[in-house]
This record gives C-alpha cells, sequence and structure tokens, in this order.
C-alpha cells in the first residue's frame, strides 16, 4: 500500500506498506467468476478480455503504468520516480539473527544492483547511507516509524507488515528512503523474505501495489516472495538510460514501445523468468 504526503515546498514523500497476504485470490487477470446462465443471456458480456501473457510488450506497459506511476491513496498519474545518485544502505539491528538479516538484505541489494546496473551498496555508518533500513520487533515498530517517517506513515501501520518511504527532490529523483521491518511480525505472517524483497524494490521507485499486476511482488494478493520476471522487466525499463526522472506517462510509453520491442526481438522477454533467477536469494529459498 501507499500513500501520498507532502510536506516542504519541492520535497515529497511516498510510503509503501507490505501487506499480509492470509489467503490465496484470483487474481485479475484469472477468470472471474462468471454471472448466472440467465444474466449472461440478457446482457452479453462485450467487455475486451484481458492480456492474459505478462510478456506481451501492451501489458508490460499497462504494469509499468500500474506500478511506478500510480499511488495507493490517489487517483493521479504521478512522473517518473528513481535515484539518480548511487543508493547506499545502512542496516540497523534491533533484533537478533543479524547474520541472516545482513545476508538477505546483502543478497537482494546485489540482485538489485545487477538487474538495474544502478549503483547499490551497504554500508558501516548511517552518516555514509541515503537508505535507512532497521529491524525491529513489533513492540517498537510503531515508535521506529514515528521516529524515522512521521504522524502519517505512523497513521498507516494497523494491518501492515512493513513498511518503506522515500523522499523526492524537486526533479522527482529519490533523495532518501526509509525500511522498516519488524521482523516477529513478519515471521509470523512468513513474510520475512518477502518484506526485505518488495519494500527495497519499492524504494526504488516502484511504490504502488496493485492486483492487475501479475504475477507480482506488487500484489497483494498472491503469493510471491521474490521477483518474477514481470518484476525483473519492470526494474530494468525503469533504470534504462532514456527513462528519466521527472518524466510523464505520455513521455515515457513511446520510449518503453521501444525498448520492449527490441526485448522481444533478442529474447530478454522470453528469457526474463529465468534470468530473474539467477539472483542468490533463489537457491536459498530452494528454488
Amino acid at each position: 500500500m501507499l500513500s501520498w504526503l507532502k510536506r516542504l515546498p519541492g520535497v515529497r514523500t511516498i510510503c509503501v506498506v507490505c501487506m499480509a497476504s492470509l489467503f490465496a485470490v484470483s487474481p485479475l487477470l484469472a477468470s472471474v467468476t462468471p454471472a448466472s446462465n440467465s444474466a449472461l443471456a440478457e446482457k452479453p458480456n462485450l467487455a475486451p478480455k484481458p492480456i492474459r501473457d505478462w510478456k506481451n510488450p501492451a501489458y508490460i506497459i499497462q504494469a509499468f503504468d500500474e506500478i511506478a506511476l500510480k499511488n495507493e491513496y490517489d487517483k493521479d498519474k504521478h512522473r517518473v520516480r528513481k535515484w539518480r545518485q548511487p543508493v547506499r544502505v545502512f542496516v540497523e539491528h534491533q533484533v537478533g539473527d543479524n547474520g541472516l538479516h545482513a545476508q538477505l538484505v546483502q543478497m537482494h541489494l546485489s540482485h538489485l544492483a545487477q538487474i538495474t546496473g544502478h549503483s547499490i551498496a551497504k554500508v558501516d555508518s548511517l552518516e555514509e547511507a541515503n537508505l535507512h533500513l532497521v529491524f525491529t520487533r513489533q513492540s517498537q515498530w510503531a515508535d521506529v516509524v514515528m521516529r524515522l517517517m512521521g504522524t502519517s506513515a505512523a497513521s498507516n501501520i494497523h494491518g501492515s507488515v512493513c513498511m518503506g518511504k522515500f523522499v523526492l527532490n524537486s526533479k522527482n529523483e529519490i533523495e532518501r528512503a526509509w525500511v522498516v521491518i519488524p521482523v516477529d511480525q513478519a515471521q509470523m505472517h512468513g513474510k520475512l523474505v518477502a518484506c526485505v524483497v518488495e519494500e527495497i524494490t519499492q524504494v526504488l521507485g516502484l511504490p504502488n501495489d496493485s492486483v492487475k499486476v501479475f504475477p507480482s511482488i506488487f500484489n497483494d494478493k498472491t503469493p510471491q516472495d521474490l521477483l518474477t520476471g514481470l518484476d525483473y522487466i519492470l526494474l530494468k525499463l525503469l533504470y534504462s538510460a532514456d527513462i528519466h526522472a521527472g518524466m510523464t506517462a505520455a513521455e515515457v510509453q513511446p520510449i518503453l514501445q521501444k525498448q520492449l520491442e527490441q526485448w522481444q526481438r533478442d529474447g530478454t522477454l522470453t528469457q526474463a523468468d529465468k534470468a530473474v533467477r539467477q539472483g542468490q536469494l533463489y537457491p536459498l529459498l530452494g528454488y
């Protein structure tokens, strides 16, 4: 989930929240429950059929629009948001299992750097960092969110499992970000790895969640814990050299179309599901 918050002139913040998927729910692009025969006879369904193959360029463009250019709590179209400066991550451990948590983070950061081509790395001090990640416990996470992200973010923690937030400058470039994971709460929902993967990925500039996008970690109704082939392509598109922070949907669309046509020809789309599984987390989790 995400909320759009306005603070100082020229500075905007985005809050992203990972919700626990407690039940398996069919995605919207799967078949919907049909109406009764009599209802269908009276009023045939003339709506266009949804695109079911995520590798279809038209579907990927729709997915980019949903995840990169929208927010959860408003209906506005937003401009592209991405990091221009290198991402430097400081991990704060307020609970045990430091080694495990550090390993999960490092593996995912390495994967993101490989996919995007952007400089993403851990640092040893908070002063060097522009992304502050905190592993805490449920009893403390409201206080941590309040301290790092403010009152508006803290008001959205009910029903959430973990949370991320980033700050934009006047050019729509991401300047700073925070991720807070209450480990005991995430483990209770079976979402520790999902929180690490989804929140860090979202604060790179893919902040929205949508049931219209599948298969994806950005769909809270599906049990994805690791990046999918579609997520891999969305990240590569966002961090392609031709796409800049501040671009509108109209400016981005022809660039996406051209790039996707090229990837369709050279096999990048076909091989995406295989390519994304080169990340270190996949064999660790038995994929």
